[in-house]
Order: structure tokens, then C-alpha cells, then sequence
């Protein structure tokens, strides 16, 4: 039976509403900076992290993730700003409503995204991550973790040595902190101490009011707006691409943290129901004037290290965030942006898969390539791209390794040579097995016994054939064993000497029709 409690709440409501507030503060720079990367508002960004974090938190296939506007989306936007500014400044708009037109665009493009991310999940995709090999997701995390560190650089542009202090101390307290309590989230007590630290000394640091005034925000909360160019194809076909991209690239994001959280947690969440809360959460961002995004890895191990569990955690994160913006916004402002650089370092040292160097010279060399592979890929170009490309890469070394096909060979009494083989026959596999025989120097009676391997292609019957012939051209008898009636049937030369035996597997051909 269903525990609501455990499944909304956690089994620690403290702990989840605690943690919330930790992430709610945490969110906020982030969903400024990546709005600057999309070339529109702040306010886009803390709208897309309100509303998607809620819906997600509400919905989604794990408890204790945190969605919100993210870097990996952001950059895609990047295209759509500049796409639609080209067409709107055609139109001769400037000024305020050419940024509220480029909006429209980037909703249009959320709405777009969210339907596709639905599908995906209404039709039972999202299994398919677990395609992504392990090596692959170590990779992920890896470079994610050295991404979520570097991105950080930006914030120390021009920083002195009272922002370096508040740094380390913000580290040292999250690190020292939990050994002696965890009563209370070390990031909330770090943000705590020393936001008054500085406020009270008056210190010189970068604060999070000097990355954007908070305050003209006061009171505003997200409204709903039809976008006004859904209906124009024009705008359709412009943002449609994009909307692709952001769509699969929210739903790999996603899909690959959900399943390091499943490690963390040993308990397994739903991909496709995620899917699904992705792209309501999209669609309903869109509507209410907010970028769209996807599952944030980093706030997301913010939360579930420091307690947060339940959907509790989620939600008060996300409602947080958007009471703290439209009514707090004067608090917001003197956080010290060093405090949240501090947390973001220590996520990113617990993000690193640390053993995964200690596993790399024992692991097979396929499998290091692949981690190497992705980790660099991550960092230099784009996520999707890194996990595509270790997908592919584990599938080549796959088919590489698998393309052999064995034989043994024996003679009867009678003087009949036996070829037994073993190993899936395709057009990788081929070569190998073509290699395998000594027809000039072979006996008059040949049998080919294939009840250890698999013809898989058309590629595999057509070597049968072809092998079969240059048996006949020699003059030489032949039978062949233990292959699938479908096998048989589609056979032209070797069909007639196929035996039919009683053990003879059953399978189907992989045909080009």
C-alpha cells in the first residue's frame, strides 16, 4: 500500500524543509546566470526554477530532484534569441518589446519541447537510457562535476581575499559540519553565518544583489500568457530545431541524474514518468513566461546530501525561491556570492566519481576509453553529444568484440570432417568465420553444425550460401546442422543440404525488406 507520507513528505519533514531552503538560496544565482546566457531576463530564469522545480517536485519519477533552468538548455537558447532578434528587428521592433518578443520565441520554444518531452514519455522511451553504459555515466559525472566547478569561475572575476576567505570557510564548514551534526543542513548554517558576517563588518565581497538588483522583481509573480506567436508557422519552423535539441538534451540530463541519485539512494525511480513531469513542467513554463530547463545534477546532490528526500524538499525549494524573490529580495541581495561559489565547489568534489580512478587500470581498456571519452567530451562540448558519443563508442567496441565466430573441428570415423562454431554470425562476423575453413585440403563429406551459434542478418545467411557453393564447385559433399527454420527458408544454395534435427533452434533473421 502506498504511503503517502514516506512518498511526499520523507520520512524526515525537518530534514526535507531544511534542505529546500538551502537549495532555494542555492538556486538563485544560478537561474540568474544562466538567463544572462540566454540573453533574456533574470526574472525568466527564477520563473523557469519556481515553476518547473514545483511541477517536477509535485510529479516526477523521484523524490528530492531539483529541476530549474539550466546550463545545458541555456545554450541552446542562445539560438533562438539570436534567430528571433534577427526576425523581430526586421519587423523594426526595439527596446522592450524587442526583449519581450524574443521571449515569446523562447516560450513557444518551451511549449514545443514540453510536447515532445510528454511523448517520449507517454510512448515508454525512457527506458532507453538504460542503454548508457556505466563507464558512460561515470564520465557524465565526472565532467559535469568538473563543469559545475569551472562555471563558477566567472563569479571570482575581479575577487579579493575577503571572497577567497568566505569560500574556504563555506568549505570547511560543509566538510567539518556533519561529522559533528546533522540537525541542520551545513549549507544553511555556512549561508547563515557568514551573510551576517559580512553584513555586520561590512566587508568588500561580490554579493548576489551586485549580479542583478533583486529588488525590481519585488512583488512579481508569474502570470499566464498564451504565447503570441504559437499559432504563426513561420515562428514554428524557426523554433522547432531548437525545441528538438532542448527536448532531448532536458530528457538525457535528467534521465542520466536520475540514475546517479537511484545509486545514492538504492532505490529506483521512474524514467518515464520523469519524462512526463518534465514536459508538463516545459509546457506549463512556456505558459507563464519562463525559459524552460530540465533536472539540475548539481542542486539536485545539494539536496539529497543534506537530507532532502521527499517531494517536501522540492517543493519548499521551489516555493522558496519564488517567495524569497517577491518578498525578500532586499535578503537576497547581501548574500555574499562567495558563500554559493563555496557550495557549488564541495558539490562538485562530491559529484566526482573519486573510485572511478582507482577502477580505470583495472577496468578493460574499452571501457577506460569510454570514461576518458565522455568525461573530456562533457567539459570541451555538450552533454548530449558526450553521452550520445559514449553510447556509440560502447556499441562499436560491443560489435568489435563480438565479431568472431569460433570453430572447432573433428573427424568422425567415417571420415567426415565436423566444423562446430560457435558465436553470432553477422556482417561483422563474417570475415572471421570465412577464415575458418581448408577446402582444398578438406575430405569429400563436410558437416557445418551451428547449434552453438546464431545466425543474426542476412549478411550471415549469404556467407552460408557462398561457402556452401565453393564446397560444391570442389566436388565435395555437405550437410549443415541446427539452423532456424527461418534460416533455412531464405536460403538459396544451401537450403537443400540443411538437416532437420529435433533439437534445431528457433530464431528470426534480421532482414532489410
Amino acid at each position: 500500500m502506498l504511503n503517502i507520507k514516506d512518498t511526499f513528505i520523507g520520512k524526515n519533514a525537518k530534514s526535507d524543509i531544511l534542505s529546500g531552503l538551502v537549495v532555494a538560496v542555492a538556486l538563485v544565482p544560478e537561474a540568474i546566470a544562466f538567463s544572462f546566457i540566454a540573453q533574456v531576463s533574470p526574472i525568466v530564469g527564477l520563473y523557469a526554477a519556481f515553476i518547473l522545480g514545483l511541477i517536477t517536485a509535485l510529479i516526477g519519477g523521484k523524490p528530492g530532484m531539483i529541476s530549474g533552468a539550466t546550463g545545458a538548455v541555456a545554450i541552446v537558447l542562445v539560438g533562438v534569441s539570436i534567430s528571433s532578434k534577427a526576425v523581430l528587428q526586421a519587423q523594426g521592433l526595439t527596446g522592450e518589446e524587442l526583449s519581450f518578443g524574443i521571449i515569446q520565441y523562447i516560450t513557444l520554444t518551451a511549449i514545443i519541447a514540453g510536447l515532445i518531452q510528454i511523448a517520449i514519455g507517454a510512448f515508454k522511451m525512457g527506458k532507453f537510457i538504460r542503454l548508457v553504459p556505466q563507464p558512460a555515466l561515470h564520465g557524465f559525472v565526472n565532467g559535469l562535476a568538473v563543469v559545475i566547478a569551472t562555471s563558477q569561475f566567472e563569479f571570482l572575476d575581479g575577487a579579493g581575499m575577503v571572497m577567497y576567505a568566505i569560500i574556504l570557510g563555506t568549505m570547511a564548514t560543509m566538510y567539518f559540519l556533519p561529522k559533528v551534526t546533522s540537525a541542520i543542513p551545513s549549507g544553511l548554517v555556512a549561508i547563515i553565518v557568514f551573510t551576517l558576517g559580512v553584513y555586520l563588518t561590512g566587508a568588500d565581497t561580490k554579493l548576489v544583489g551586485d549580479l542583478a538588483n533583486l529588488s525590481e522583481f519585488k512583488g512579481l509573480l508569474p502570470s499566464f500568457h498564451i504565447p503570441d506567436v504559437i499559432l504563426n508557422l513561420e515562428a514554428i519552423k524557426l523554433v522547432l530545431p531548437y525545441a528538438v535539441i532542448v527536448a532531448l538534451v532536458g530528457i538525457i540530463e535528467s534521465l542520466l541524474t536520475l540514475s546517479v541519485l537511484d545509486e545514492i539512494s538504492g532505490k529506483r525511480g521512474s524514467a518515464n514518468q520523469e519524462c512526463i513531469a518534465q514536459g508538463t513542467g516545459n509546457i506549463t513554463c512556456g505558459l507563464f513566461g519562463a525559459m524552460p530547463g530540465c533536472v539540475m545534477i548539481g542542486q539536485s546532490i545539494i539536496n539529497y546530501t543534506s537530507g532532502g528526500l521527499g517531494r517536501l524538499s522540492g517543493v519548499v525549494a521551489s516555493v522558496g525561491l519564488i517567495l524569497l524573490v517577491a518578498t525578500l529580495t532586499d535578503l537576497l541581495n547581501i548574500i555574499p556570492v562567495a558563500i554559493l561559489v563555496g557550495i557549488m565547489f564541495m558539490v562538485s568534489i562530491g559529484t566526482f566519481e573519486w573510485s572511478s580512478f582507482a577502477r580505470i587500470t583495472k577496468m578493460p581498456k574499452s571501457d577506460a576509453f569510454v570514461l576518458v571519452s565522455v568525461t573530456g567530451i562533457t567539459i570541451v562540448a555538450d552533454l548530449a553529444i558526450a553521452v550520445i558519443s559514449g553510447v556509440i563508442i560502447s556499441a562499436l567496441v560491443f560489435a568489435w568484440k563480438h565479431a568472431k565466430v569460433t570453430s572447432k573441428t573433428h573427424i568422425e570415423e567415417d571420415g567426415t570432417k565436423v566444423y562446430e562454431f560457435d558465436g553470432p554470425l553477422f556482417f561483422g562476423s563474417v570475415t572471421s568465420f570465412n577464415e575458418g575453413f581448408d577446402i582444398l585440403n578438406d575430405p569429400d563429406n563436410i558437416v557445418l553444425d551451428f547449434k552453438d551459434a546464431r545466425v543474426v542478418d542476412i549478411s550471415g545467411v549469404e556467407a552460408i550460401d557462398s561457402i556452401t557453393k565453393k564446397y560444391q564447385e570442389a566436388n565435395k559433399n555437405i550437410k549443415i546442422r541446427h539452423l532456424s527454420d527461418e534460416c533455412k527458408s531464405i536460403m538459396k544454395n544451401a537450403g537443400q543440404f540443411c538437416t532437420y534435427e529435433e533439437d534445431d533452434p528457433k530464431y528470426k533473421v534480421v532482414m532489410d525488406y
